[in-house]
């Protein structure tokens, strides 16, 4: 078939010779000549038969190099053809042979990408070069029809690329972390900082841990890695402190008034008194709840504000096509106002129900018509969508208020932090969201039509998943009451 195409094709290319320029010409030729090798070229190419065919796809590359030399130097066309059609045959061969191995081989083929996206070949070069030649003697066998040793091969292969890239994944997160640690070694800083120092070795020791158990959850060991590093860096800067009072510099005392010093002046920022007679601890807990608070507040206030100033845009556009109206203007307006006494109907109730809960059972805010309660006192064992007992108080509020509006519909929201795969977090938030509206259906009688269930995983985070707090937090069950205006 190549050769018929060829044929036919030179006889036009040598029409175009003597009316184009040399150099177009000799394009045309090429094209012409190389144009549907080419084509085989790319297919091979991108079926990576380079690597999964490698003998016919080396001695195919042999007729095509040589086709081109003979090309470029004007020699005769029908040798040209000749390795040509040579070429052909082979990345035809290396085509099959490669759509094979990616069945045969397919296990492997995923192995050898994991480690590559690794960079297993940076971090781990010597396993990865190792690893390679091993895959390519499996491909080779395969070629030949050597399914044993293929896959003998293949499983050897296997083993080091994931061991390459379990050695990549330990670089990239670890290697930080223990230069950290040897830098603290060399200063004694165990000496002068050991709790810090011993809680960054065991914060590194259980990344590594976690790396070997799943090297494919990497949110846990980096987490721990990144809290490694930071003790390291914070045992050698108290280290540095605190050996000033072993050299006779500062003193304990001066020590912890330096410490003490930030606290008095973000209280003071708060216009808020710190006694330190008794330590640190009542003021920081007061100091806590006071941003905290503040930080409540200000969401609220930006969601009041957002719902403010799109109700008065509405009523803005609703008054103005009543006064451009002659008939029913009046019914229209009784309407409107019956809809914001409604409205702040709904706000009253609002408020009674934010009394209901205190800070350590919910947090009770609006979204829109909304009502959404936050329920930090709900938690649930690891992995678990068991409700304890102890709850019961706290979901038997809940029931209260959604009788406050008992029209309303009520939507249970689970979520989870940023730790373990996608998939499963997502079905454990569905999981957590149902276990809730089956216990208020259970226990408290709430009607099953009147709820429904999402679960949203680790995809709407509210706070920093980097932090325990801030994953504690990402940890929630949200109620939704969705009050119906009348």
């Amino acid at each position: 078939m190549l050769t018929t195409r060829l044929a036919s094709g030179l006889a036009a290319a040598l029409l175009l010779i003597a009316v184009l320029p040399q150099g177009l010409a000799q394009n045309a030729m090429r094209s012409t000549l190389f144009g549907s090798v080419d084509e085989r070229l790319e297919s091979a190419r991108a079926l990576n038969a380079e690597q999964l065919s490698p003998v016919n796809f080396a001695q195919a590359m042999d007729s095509y190099v040589e086709a081109e030399e003979d090309f470029a130097r004007g020699r005769d066309i029908d040798g040209i053809r000749s390795a040509l059609a040579e070429a052909d045959r082979l990345l035809a061969l290396s085509i099959e042979a490669a759509e094979s191995a990616a069945v045969t081989l397919a296990s492997l083929i995923k192995t050898r990408e994991d480690a590559e996206n690794a960079d297993a070949p940076t971090f781990a070069p010597q396993v990865w070069v190792e690893a390679e030649e091993i895959f390519n003697a499996a491909a080779g066998r395969l070629e030949y029809g050597n399914i044993r040793q293929a896959r003998e091969l293949s499983d050897e292969a296997e083993v080091l690329f994931r061991d390459a890239e379990l050695t990549a994944i330990k670089a990239q997160y670890l290697s930080q972390t223990r230069a950290l640690l040897a830098q603290a070694e060399q200063q004694r800083v165990p000496r002068y900082a050991p709790l810090t120092f011993a809680r960054a070795q065991s914060l590194l020791a259980e990344a590594e841990a976690e790396l070997n158990a799943n090297r494919y959850d990497t949110d846990v060991p980096r987490s721990l890695a990144q809290q490694a590093n930071y003790e390291a860096r914070h045992a050698i800067y108290l280290a540095s402190r605190i050996r000033l009072i072993d050299e006779g510099e500062s003193t304990a005392e001066e020590l912890v008034l330096a410490y003490e010093a930030p606290l008095t002046q973000i209280a003071a920022a708060a216009d808020k008194l710190a006694p330190l007679d008794a330590g640190t601890d009542a003021v920081a807990r007061e100091l806590i709840v006071f941003i905290e608070e503040l930080r409540e507040e200000a969401a609220q206030s930006g969601v009041d504000l957002a719902d403010s100033r799109t109700r008065i845009a509405e009523l803005e556009d609703e008054i103005r096509a009543l006064d451009a109206e002659l008939g029913g203007i009046s019914q229209e307006r009784v309407a409107l106002v019956q809809r914001l006494e409604a409205e702040a109907r709904i706000r009253e109730q609002f408020a009674s129900i934010e009394g209901m809960f205190d800070r350590e059972q919910a947090r009770v805010f609006r979204e829109n018509t909304s009502l959404v309660l936050r329920l930090v006192g709900l938690t649930f064992p690891t992995g678990s969508a068991d409700i304890s007992a102890v709850h019961r108080d706290l979901l038997s509020k809940v029931a209260q208020a959604t009788a406050v509006f008992p029209r309303s519909q009520i939507v249970i929201e689970g979520h989870t932090d940023s730790y373990g795969s996608d998939e499963n977090n997502m079905s454990l938030s569905r999981e957590r969201a149902d276990a809730v509206s089956a216990y208020l259906a259970s226990e408290f009688g709430i009607p099953a039509f009147r709820m429904s269930t999402a679960g949203y995983g680790e995809t709407q985070p509210i706070a920093n998943n980097e932090t325990p707090q801030g994953r504690e937090r990402n940890r929630r069950i949200d109620v939704r009451i969705e009050p119906q205006l009348e």
